[in-house]
């Protein structure tokens, strides 16, 4: 079907604090800003459907002069194919996933000759299998504390600003993340993990996929939703290399860092995950690991299931507690860079006893699975495991707990199989059951993703009744920890910081929306003491609707209607600030709009002034626009989610 569109012009603007596009074509619409604040223009047409519409629209870009220089010319040919077609969307989001696969095997090979050269192990070998680490090697740990806690007192001086990983990245930010910031925070998670910390890597994993998937969408001028997508992608695709689980690793995008699972995003997410899979395998990535083939499971060992996870929810808030409990006291006493070097030292007190506390844990959980413990050597193990976890991030040293609450799982599932029996309950078939199910229900509570540890226990042993079995539990830890705790691990340090992220759903366009950025300025004010008849000399009707009183020393002290000041029976002597309204009734810049929505309904009026810490006024703002402009954001919001926009 042929179409004939209305022509489109653009102008480069003399300055770049005040971009503009003027259009010739009356169908046209502004497009929201893209992450390098260059604006686009597109048109519509209302016989397409939906798909075909917005892809046509989006192809009809005018890009600015000054992009076009910047950008090389094959950078714009890919842009405008990836803007014009899902195709390529998928195609740049599977390339991502095969440069996130082959850096995952990366670190995993870093990782590994560390361990080699400073704790000794043998090829082919897990730190945390050891039987026994020499005492004089352990010295290492509080070594490689020394040396993390230097880079980054350096790295601090130069970019004091807080790196932002993937979830917050999609939560608040349009799924921009800074790739140089991504690859410290990947050198400090290996530096942690390599020198033996009780930490897992998969933390560096999903950076490095994830910013430099968002590097590649920003050069391309991804759109938001897009941009969301292709982070999700490269943070699914890394750790569907690094566990050779591409379903773990899509459902990981999905549930963790993307927030959704739409029609928009499936392919792309989808897609990432299988090449980072693929890569990985190629590579020499894990096999699948376990082999829990033909477990019969009856109603009631579903119930006993969700049990374990009712337990696992305890657990899991209990060790996230343990973190911040580490962290406040560390910081009490100790200077951030000599941190990381005292949680070493712990962390090797605690190896000398046990090594299988030292690193993520992959070789003693391999080991606890095939073999069987005494129920006081799976307690002691689990608390030492627990505590080596939550001094290692609290003192500094840089990781997560995806595997060590995996691990942690694995032992409280065998811990809970003991108990059962010796209370006489012989239900389930084994204790690989529960030490599965345990596994995925601590991993859903503590990182969150019920589903994608559910999709991991599937992937690794291939049994669909038992991660049945698994996602109930998974199911119950994880509806506990969000009701009685409210976060995951990396939304609670969040929470500790001050945001209020509770998912990587993204509301930083709803937080966008301020009373700053909504306000109109220059509003006319008068002095509070001005006679009435003054403000009609000076404000005739017609010539504005609603005048700002300010007090003596300019500070806020409420409206005046101008039609009030008109009204037959006022005093045109008496002060205009017998007829302000909302008095000591205002907004601050930075209010979002659900606090401007909330203002407006308990002041009950139909304006309010936006003041100044001080109370100088700034501007003023209206229901009816804060009201339309919450509105549109909430239609955008909707319309990526169905793929629509």
């Amino acid at each position: 079907m042929s179409l004939t569109l209305p022509r489109l012009t653009a102008r480069v603007p003399p300055s770049p604090d005040r971009e503009r596009v003027s259009l010739s074509a009356t169908e046209s619409r502004l497009e929201p800003p893209a992450p390098t604040a260059y604006r686009f223009t597109h048109i519509s047409h209302s016989t397409q459907s939906v798909s075909d519409t917005r892809r046509r629209q989006q192809s009809m870009v005018t890009l600015p002069a000054e992009l076009a220089r910047a950008a090389p010319a094959y950078v714009r040919w890919l842009r405008n194919l990836v803007r014009e077609s899902e195709l390529w969307l998928l195609f740049v989001a599977v390339v991502l996933g095969l440069f996130a696969g082959g850096a995952t095997h990366l670190l995993q090979e870093a990782s590994f000759k560390a361990h080699e050269w400073l704790f000794g192990v043998r090829f082919g070998e897990r730190l945390s299998s050891e039987p026994y680490v020499p005492l004089w090697r352990l010295i290492w740990l509080p070594v490689g504390g020394l040396v993390l806690g230097g880079l980054t007192l350096l790295w601090k001086r130069r970019r004091p600003a807080a790196i932002v990983d993937p979830v917050e990245a999609n939560a608040l930010r349009g799924g921009q993340m800074s790739l140089i910031d991504s690859l410290f925070l990947t050198a400090q998670t290996l530096i942690s993990n390599g020198f033996g910390a009780s930490v897992g890597l998969e933390a560096a994993y999903a950076q490095i996929g994830a910013g430099a998937a968002s590097a590649a969408g920003i050069k391309l001028q991804a759109r938001r939703s897009d941009l969301r997508i292709l982070t999700g992608a490269g943070a699914g695709a890394a750790i569907a290399a690094a566990f050779g689980a591409p379903l773990t690793g899509a459902f990981y995008a999905f549930e963790l860092i993307v927030g959704s699972y739409t029609v928009a995003n499936v392919a792309p997410i989808v897609g990432a995950s299988l090449a980072g899979y693929l890569m990985g395998q190629a590579l020499g990535g894990p096999p699948n690991l376990i082999e829990a083939q033909g477990v019969n499971l009856g109603p009631e060992d579903y119930l006993i299931c969700a049990g374990l996870g009712v337990i696992a929810a305890g657990a899991g808030v209990i060790v996230m507690r343990m973190v911040n409990l580490v962290e406040v006291q560390t910081n009490r006493g100790l200077p951030r860079w000599l941190q990381p070097a005292f949680g070493g030292l712990v962390v090797a007190a605690i190896a000398a006893f046990s090594p299988e506390v030292l690193a993520s844990g992959h070789g003693a959980l391999e080991r606890h699975l095939a073999t069987m413990a005494t129920l006081k050597a799976l307690a002691i193990i689990f608390v030492l495991k627990a505590v080596a976890s939550a001094v290692s991030l609290g003192s500094g040293f840089r990781g997560g707990l995806f595997f060590a609450s995996l691990f942690l799982g694995a032992l409280l599932g065998q811990i809970y199989w003991i108990v059962l029996n010796l209370m006489g309950v012989h239900s389930l078939p084994d204790s690989t059951v529960t030490a599965l199910v345990g596994m995925a229900a601590m991993a859903a509570g503590i990182v969150g993703g019920p589903l994608t540890m559910s999709f991991l226990v599937l992937e690794t042993t291939g049994d669909f009744p038992l991660a049945g079995a698994t996602l109930a539990a998974a199911l119950v830890c994880s509806i506990m920890v969000r009701e009685f705790f409210g976060y995951s691990f990396s939304t609670w340090r969040f929470h500790l910081r001050g945001e209020t992220i509770r998912s990587a759903h993204d509301i930083g366009r709803i937080r966008s929306l301020t009373a700053g950025s909504m306000m109109r300025k220059n509003v006319p004010t008068a002095p509070a003491a001005m006679t009435v008849a003054e403000f009609r000399r000076r404000f005739p009707l017609g010539s504005t609707q609603r005048v700002i009183v300010t007090d003596e020393q300019e500070h806020y002290y409420g409206l005046v209607l101008t039609a009030d000041a008109y009204a037959a029976s006022v005093d045109a002597e008496k002060p205009v600030a017998d007829l302000a309204r909302q008095c000591g009734a205002s907004l601050r810049p930075a209010a979002d709009i659900r606090t401007v929505m909330a203002a407006f309904e308990k002041s009950g009026g139909d304006e309010l002034a936006v003041t100044d810490p001080d109370g100088k006024v700034l501007g003023l703002v209206t229901e009816t626009y804060a009201a339309r402009r919450y509105a549109e954001e909430l239609e955008k919001t909707r319309q990526e989610l169905t793929g629509e926009s």
